[in-house]
């Protein structure tokens, strides 16, 4: 069953707001944000304008270099070393930050890998990225739970988890989680995209009465980074961009992808709410109909039934758990 709140508020943004829209008036003073992935394509830009209204910004990083790279000249920001990829090194992350004192105010999962080779990772053999997008966040939170229930405790956290219209594509495949049967990169997104969609709804029931919020978020579509694997071809044959690579005007700039994670993260428009799929800056529609393919959400990806199933499975794959 999805939450009663999954529908639209009339938030007064669009698809095209920019961060200056929505963090107009905000100031995130004295606050501690995590970015997964934050020095790159969506995510830097989420840094940037999450530094821009005062914040302190931790970035986890697989590649620290490009990090330290990318955030030259953006200001509050410090590089850690992890790799979602790798359970132990986001368990160790998480470890890290909680060590050090700081409440978490706003955890953003940006960090994903898209429609790649097949791969796999993990003790298990996992599918690569269920395992990155999906279980490596589910360890790092796990871990973080302690800072997050510190900042729930003086005013509030908000988690936002990174999903996206690709979940349309699949919902959990239980029978097969990890393509055993035969792989194909797009389904294999769209489950993990899914999970992350899920993965807010149960996080958000679980941490409520400590103060702490999660959203599932589409940030729209973009050219980012996170095409590396796909060929031009493709992207054309998609309507992505035509031959000449003139990118399909339906698509946001990067800073109008960040947006509608801003949004989650900060708006009092959201105040008592939680476990709900964001896109546009505003909460998206429930897809009902089972007819919308690039909007609204599916009924599968915000079950709270199928949120706790999910739950389950990452704590028995992981050995992590929290906010129990």
């Amino acid at each position: 069953m999805a939450s009663v709140h999954q529908k639209p508020l009339g938030s007064g943004f669009g698809m095209r707001s920019e961060p200056s829209d929505i963090l107009a008036g905000v100031d995130l003073s004295g606050k501690t944000c995590i970015v997964t992935g934050g020095y790159s394509g969506l995510g830097l830009e989420t840094s940037k304008a999450l530094s821009g209204a005062g914040a302190q910004i931790v970035v986890p990083a697989r590649r620290p270099e490009a990090a330290e790279d990318a955030l030259v000249g953006v200001a509050n920001t410090e590089i850690a070393v992890m790799d979602l990829g790798d359970l132990a090194s986001a368990k160790a992350f998480g470890d890290s930050f909680v060590a050090s004192g700081r409440p978490l105010d706003i955890l953003i999962n940006n960090a994903a890998v898209m429609a790649c080779p097949e791969t796999r990772s993990g003790p298990d053999n996992w599918e690569a990225q269920f395992a990155t997008n999906h279980y490596g966040h589910f360890a790092m939170v796990c871990a973080l739970e302690p800072a997050l229930k510190a900042a729930g405790a003086k005013g509030g956290a908000r988690v936002v988890s990174l999903s996206s219209t690709g979940h349309h594509l699949s919902p959990i495949r239980h029978g097969d989680l990890h393509f055993n049967t035969g792989y194909d990169k797009w389904l294999a997104y769209g489950q993990a995209k899914t999970a992350n969609s899920l993965f807010a709804v149960e996080l958000d029931r679980r941490g409520e009465a400590d103060g702490i919020r999660a959203f599932a978020v589409h940030p729209g579509g973009i050219m980012t980074p996170l095409q590396r694997h796909l060929p031009k071809e493709e992207m054309i044959a998609f309507g992505w961009m035509d031959g000449e690579g003139n990118v399909n005007p339906m698509f946001k700039s990067p800073t109008q992808g960040a947006s509608t994670s801003l949004w989650a993260a900060t708006s009092p428009q959201l105040d008592g709410i939680g476990g709900v799929y964001c896109e546009d800056c505003d909460i998206a529609q429930l897809d009902s109909e089972g007819t919308a393919r690039y909007n609204q959400v599916k009924p599968y990806a915000v079950d709270s039934e199928e949120a706790k199933k999910l739950w389950a499975l990452s704590v028995d794959a992981t050995r992590a758990d929290g906010f129990g």
